[in-house]
């Protein structure tokens, strides 16, 4: 193969080195089960309590309130399905947003089904919750509120601090999904008024297959899975080490490095975009213009269809997306960009750019240089702008 250039870093991330190099140990030297009771499995209990307390700090937050699972996925599911679960007596009213990703989604669906109400809130044309609308949908038995704290696909950054407040004010537990946010953006637990936060090993260069769940204390929610007392009798199963050890350098390494690499990456990303929008014509740019992950760009093309978009891309040497990487293999556009209201003929038409620290300016000119040539190339066989161009004639 080729050039390449992997530009879907909201997808996975490549596992830095010093991340590999300190997991490596715990596959063959300490590979003991932190749950038994002899010494060479004890120092493992040690490092897990440390990297805890690591990524602990990264939040404002205290080492016991953060509990390991396998990634956002189960983390979302665990803060909707068991605070429904512990407060139903409360009430049995949940909201989110439609812009949400479907670890969430599809989690509001299944307690839908099982007699519980949610409110989906609308956001701008931005992505923006609408703040008014949120404080609208508030009932007396509203027992959570959850909103992602950067979307997935556009890069929106919400007002998780003013949201926060809202709940705290009506006595609310509010959710966030930070998955795509930490490590892209400086996160204080307290100061958001976040009780429970999701985040993901491997968006941050980190392993996949490792997450957590902050859990505010005093939070009554209960465990998720079953079958033994790990993770302080929360989440039953015998702990990844090296998954821990992995998320926990990765963590570190990230708050570390936060501010110089976002400030390289939104120099990059900017440039990206001013080339895109003044090059090519009949494009959008999608979700906030400045208050965006400082990795993310998100473009549709009129007259576009993103899949073959993609495929040409790639041909290049070019790794992209349209969307969500859990949704992939679906043919339905986008329903963020539904939600920020496109049309879905122009919704089809979508590629998401996500860079990293190492994409330098060379390589965006590069993508920009083949992107104009393949939009050109695909707009030529398109009937419908072939009548376009006629009319504006």
């Amino acid at each position: 193969m080729g050039k390449l250039l992997y530009l879907d870093n909201a997808a996975t991330t490549k596992t830095a080195p010093e991340v590999v190099e300190a997991m490596l140990p715990y596959f063959t030297e300490h590979y003991g089960n932190p749950s038994s009771v002899y010494s060479f499995a004890a120092g493992n209990k040690e490092v897990i309590s440390k990297e805890r307390e690591a990524i602990a700090n990264t939040l404002g937050a205290k080492a016991n309130e953060i509990y390991f699972t396998a990634g956002g996925s189960e983390s979302d599911n665990w803060a909707l399905k068991a605070t429904a679960e512990a407060y139903a007596d409360k009430g049995k009213h949940i909201i989110t947003t439609k812009i949400e990703h479907h670890a969430i989604l599809h989690t509001a669906e299944y307690l839908e089904k099982r007699g519980f109400e949610i409110t989906y809130v609308d956001v701008d044309e931005d992505g923006k919750v609408k703040l008014d609308e949120l404080k609208k949908a508030i009932r007396p038995t509203t027992i959570l509120i959850s909103v992602m704290f950067a979307n997935n696909e556009i890069g929106t950054i919400q007002p998780i601090k003013e949201i926060g407040e809202i709940a705290k004010e009506h006595g609310i537990l509010f959710h966030t999904d930070a998955v795509q946010a930490y490590g892209q953006l400086p996160i204080n637990v307290d100061e958001y008024h976040i009780d429970m936060l999701s985040a993901s090993g491997h968006k941050l260069n980190g392993p996949k297959g490792i997450g957590f769940l902050y859990i505010r204390k005093g939070v009554k929610i209960r465990s998720f899975v079953h079958g033994g007392a790990q993770e302080r009798k929360r989440r039953a199963g015998t702990e990844n080490v090296p998954g821990i050890v992995g998320i926990g350098t990765a963590a570190v390494r990230a708050d570390k490095t936060m501010k110089e690499r976002t400030a390289k990456e939104t120099e990059v990303r900017d440039y990206l975009i001013d080339r895109v929008l003044k090059e090519i014509p009949y494009c959008r740019l999608n979700g906030h213009r400045t208050d965006r992950l400082p990795n993310n760009a998100n473009f549709s093309f009129r007259f576009v269809e993103g899949e073959s978009l993609l495929i040409m891309l790639d041909m290049k040497g070019i790794c992209a997306s349209s969307g969500s990487a859990c949704t992939s293999g679906s043919l339905d556009p986008s329903h963020v960009l539904l939600a920020i209201g496109l049309p879905h003929e122009i919704a089809h038409g979508s590629l998401r750019l996500t860079i990293n620290e190492e994409i330098t300016k060379e390589d965006i000119d590069y993508v920009v240089d083949n992107l104009k040539e393949i939009v050109a190339h695909l707009r030529n066989m398109s009937p419908l702008y072939e009548d376009f161009v006629k009319k504006q004639k």
